[in-house]
């Protein structure tokens, strides 16, 4: 998912060039791609990321469904050129959006197979696609197996037909095991569940039918998102509006602890603070890209990219976006060069949320200084010179972040 707001930064590079020092260092972690599709069939009220709808961008070159493949290719030839000989082969690829899979699905394959020409897929490569229960069928499924897609993330949210409708969105809850059942039948290795929790009007009844409803549905991984009312969304104005109450934070808790016990029970363990996956090779090998400092390049309008510690992103508009590729230019809107100390303090504040933790050598000395009580107060464990957040330091994550970055 791309954020609708480019954040502030030095403008990037008509060329896309990166520096010498970023490009030495691509052979040290995994790389990946995510590809951004910016179109859904209806925007949802809570969303706030860079979409739009099916039909709004008219036919631009790159605006529309039928061209904007053409202008992810055109990105992926530019990515070959910026980063060399010596990128190596593609660990993880991922289709987000928007709704990737509204793209025919040969458009989809046939960027897979762009990138494999290009940069080479790594054997054990993980291949994921987003989807909307209501935007594939088995037929579409079978065509993203049969093209390397190996992994798919199924947006469910909710079981219960009245959140649904607060969401704004359109799919029927009975169609979900249905499109699970597909991606088995097609072979897909891995099988992702998303949900949200806290929706105005969501009873923790309600939020216990969609868990039950999700693990019936014997998922790999399943992800479960607090709602965040985004300011300028649909949501927001309802909520400001008075039409609908804001999300409360102890029934988010009371969700989030309910959704974890029952997750483990049905075998599946947490690894990250809103992800669980029910063996090491279900869990999100491209999300942990994002988590541990790796690399990817985002393709696509408004996508954000990272390279030892150099990040960019596009711009917004998918005309635009493909105006520049057409003439030859990088998308890219503007970037930052992160300095040693803001790469420790983004270490702190993505790898304490998976499981393994944050190496206690990366904190300084106040930070190591707070270890002490933050393990009294229950909410760190440290082991072999790890610090890993507990249940109760999960509920607390931003709180225990900011003890260890005073």
């Amino acid at each position: 998912m791309v954020p609708s707001q480019l954040p502030a930064g030095e403008p990037a590079p008509p060329d896309g060039a990166l520096p010498a020092h970023a490009l030495a260092e691509l052979s040290s972690r995994p790389f990946g791609f995510y590809v951004h599709v910016p179109f859904c069939a209806r925007r949802c009220g809570y969303c706030d990321f860079n979409t739009y709808s099916a039909t709004e961008l008219g036919e631009q070159p790159g605006a529309s469904r039928e061209t904007y493949a053409a202008a992810v290719v055109a990105e992926l030839d530019l990515a070959a050129r910026v980063l060399g000989a010596d990128v190596p082969p593609v660990s993880t690829v991922y289709f987000g959006g928007g709704t990737p899979t509204l793209l025919p699905a040969r458009a989809l394959v046939g960027t897979l197979q762009h990138i494999r020409s290009r940069f080479g897929l790594r054997e054990e490569a993980e291949v994921t696609t987003e989807a909307n229960p209501d935007s594939v069928d088995a037929a579409y499924l079978r065509q993203l197996r049969d093209g390397g897609v190996n992994r798919v993330s199924f947006g469910m949210q909710s079981a219960v037909p009245h959140v649904l409708t607060t969401l704004d969105r359109t799919h029927d809850p009975d169609r979900v095991p249905q499109v699970v059942d597909w991606a088995r039948a097609a072979g897909f290795e891995q099988v992702s569940i998303d949900l949200i929790y806290g929706t105005p009007g969501e009873s923790l009844n309600d939020w216990e039918v969609t868990l039950r409803g999700a693990l019936d549905l014997q998922p790999d991984h399943v992800s479960a998102y607090s709602l965040i009312v985004e300011p300028g969304t649909a949501l927001a104005r309802r909520v400001g509006r008075g039409e609908l109450p804001a999300p409360d934070e102890d029934d988010a808790a009371d969700k989030y602890t309910r959704a974890d016990d029952l997750f483990e029970r049905a075998g599946l363990r947490w690894y990250e603070i809103s992800n669980w996956a029910r063996n090491p090779e279900a869990e999100s090998a491209h999300n942990r890209l994002y988590w541990t400092g790796g690399h990817w390049w985002g393709i696509g309008p408004g996508a954000h990219s990272h390279v030892a510690g150099v990040r960019w992103w596009n711009v917004k508009h998918p005309a635009a976006y493909a105006a520049r590729l057409a003439a030859g230019r990088s998308p890219g809107h503007g970037r930052e060069v992160l300095d040693a100390e803001t790469r420790r303090v983004e270490r702190v504040l993505l790898e304490l949320r998976v499981r393994e933790g944050l190496d206690t050598d990366v904190l300084e000395p106040p930070g190591a200084a707070a270890l002490a009580r933050l393990v009294g107060d229950g909410l760190v464990s440290v082991h072999r010179s790890a610090v890993a957040l507990t249940r109760d330091g999960r509920l607390l994550a931003d709180s225990v972040t900011r003890a260890l970055l005073p």
